[in-house]
């Protein structure tokens, strides 16, 4: 495999701004002690016939320590960097002139933490590129390991033919630019330890090393490439939003509550207003509407598939939270991209702060983050955040989609019998996953610090729900209780209002503080 970076350190020398020391060492270049930068390049010429050069390499980057550097620039404002630069390039041209043609020689100095005193470094090859005053840029590329925390790496330019990326461990990620109007090639090396995929929903390069091939740790790199001032695509249209549903309409009829009256110790923590947000459901009709049924005659789907699953979370918004003290949110995911147990290292986090900003966080770091947006910390799974409707947004920051679970994952739910929801049911009390005071952190002295998350937003009892042959008949049982409507996909159809009784029908939604719960029949 060739070598693209030449890499190599020229060792001390009393003065670093000296062109002529680090070009050439006097006398014979034969005794000298070490070789300098003329004699790299002689040594690794850019082509050769034989034993003999044809072209040379035109781009070096030098690198000094950081401390002559800043220095420098503090006491005469770069001066003795540029005037390097250019005697370098003087040099360069002068004996290697007729091995250059058409190529432009250039320089480039910078400072680097890692050299001590006197130590000089050099850069040259066939992906060490140096653009142009006024060359633009026509790909920016980034990196990341999980899909959230994305690192950007040295942009390509017009000119520019190959590119090296860095970080992918035992593995070389080379970018291949032909032409401006050609699609830019990725290739990894070497090809039999690792392979390279796209993926169109990510948008980015999946770099894997094959099991048992690749040295070292396994090697897991997503790799996005952004063309820069191409023409702009057509932006991709989200669903419409989905037109309010109707459904039938239901006999009021004596609510059988399982759960305990609420504990007046324990309050629920409500927005500082409270009012519903949307309009009344034209599918909510009061009991005795003309058409109402005396009785219930209806056949019932085999119980197997009458099920209540967790869907998706629901991210509040914190700030109209603040009289609990709750200063974050955090919901932590482990590698099946399922929400972590207590003690478990999750492998991706999502969090919304007190100013209703969405962090992701991972083992690379934090980066802040918006809806829509998909995430894919490990392979073969992807956990994604959808925008909320217009009637949901003054209540919740976005939804956190969980990955799809099988069939059968959820609670079984017998038809004929009326359950409740809510913090004090038992009834789904396993698909509450943030019933928990770890997941909000509280500022400090707050007196509400070892509350569950569950008490933002949740009431005791929340809701009541019946599974029948049309559905689920829903109804609310906290005046302050917001739920929400959704459809199959996750669109928003209602808001429900009043506590008469709502239908549900099978497949669809139902928002009630975190959870979005999906009812099927």
């Amino acid at each position: 495999m060739p070598v693209y970076v030449q890499h190599e350190a020229l060792g001390k020398v009393p003065d670093v701004f000296n062109a002529e020391a680090l070009w050439q060492a006097p006398g014979l270049a034969l005794f000298a002690r070490r070789p300098l930068l003329r004699d790299l390049l002689e040594r690794s010429p850019r082509e050769q016939r034989g034993r003999a050069a044809t072209r040379c390499f035109s781009h070096v980057t030098l690198l000094l320590p950081q401390d002559d550097v800043d220095d420098d620039r503090h006491l005469t404002r770069g001066a003795r960097v540029r005037d390097l630069a250019a005697s370098l390039a003087a040099l360069h041209q002068k004996d290697f002139g007729d091995l250059l043609g058409e190529d432009q020689v250039r320089y480039d100095v910078v400072g680097a933490d890692t050299l001590e005193a006197g130590q000089v470094e050099v850069r040259f090859g066939h992906a060490v590129y140096l653009p142009a005053a006024d060359e633009p840029v026509l790909y920016r590329i980034a990196t990341s390991t999980d899909s959230a925390i994305w690192h950007s790496g040295a942009p390509i330019h017009r000119d520019q033919r190959l590119a090296l990326v860095a970080g992918a461990g035992a593995a070389t990620v080379l970018l291949i630019n032909d032409a401006p109007e050609t699609a830019l090639e990725v290739q990894v090396r070497p090809k039999n330890a690792f392979e390279c995929q796209y993926d169109a929903l990510g948008g980015y390069y999946v770099i894997r090393s094959r099991p048992g091939l690749a040295p070292g740790e396994p090697v897991r790199l997503l790799l996005k490439v952004t063309r820069v001032g191409s023409p702009a695509m057509a932006p991709v249209t989200a669903p419409a939003q989905a037109l309010a549903k109707s459904a039938a309409v239901w006999k009021t009829r004596a609510r059988v509550d399982t759960a305990p009256p609420q504990a007046a110790a324990e309050r629920t923590a409500l927005p500082a207003s409270v009012a519903l947000p949307g309009s009344v459901n034209p599918a909510i009709a009061p009991a005795d509407a003309p058409g109402a049924d005396s009785g219930i005659d209806a056949t019932y789907a085999p119980l197997a598939r009458q099920r209540v699953s967790l869907a998706a979370l629901a991210l509040p918004r914190l700030s109209r939270y603040r009289d609990t003290g709750a200063v974050s949110l955090e919901i932590g995911f482990d590698e099946q991209l399922a929400p972590a147990a207590a003690g478990v290292e999750p492998v991706i986090s999502f969090a919304v702060d007190a100013a209703d900003e969405l962090v992701a966080l991972t083992r690379a770091g934090r980066e802040r983050v918006n809806a829509p947006a998909s995430f894919t910390p490990v392979d073969g799974a992807s956990i994604r955040l959808a925008s909320v409707a217009a009637p949901m947004a003054e209540r919740y920051r976005a939804l956190l989609v969980l990955p799809a679970r099988p069939a059968s994952a959820g609670v079984a739910v017998p038809p004929g019998a009326r359950f409740v929801f809510g913090r004090g049911a038992p009834m789904l009390a396993g698909l509450r996953v943030l019933d928990g005071a770890r997941f909000v952190h509280h500022a400090a002295g707050a007196a509400d610090a070892d509350a569950s998350a569950d008490r933002i937003g949740l009431s005791r009892t929340a809701f009541s729900f019946e599974a029948t042959a049309s559905g689920y008949q829903i109804g609310r049982l906290s005046p302050t209780q917001a739920l929400y409507h959704l459809d199959e996909q996750l669109e928003f159809v209602a808001a429900l209002a009043g506590d008469g009784p709502y239908l549900l029908p099978p497949g669809h939604h139902l928002v009630a503080g975190h959870y979005v719960l999906r009812f099927d029949a």
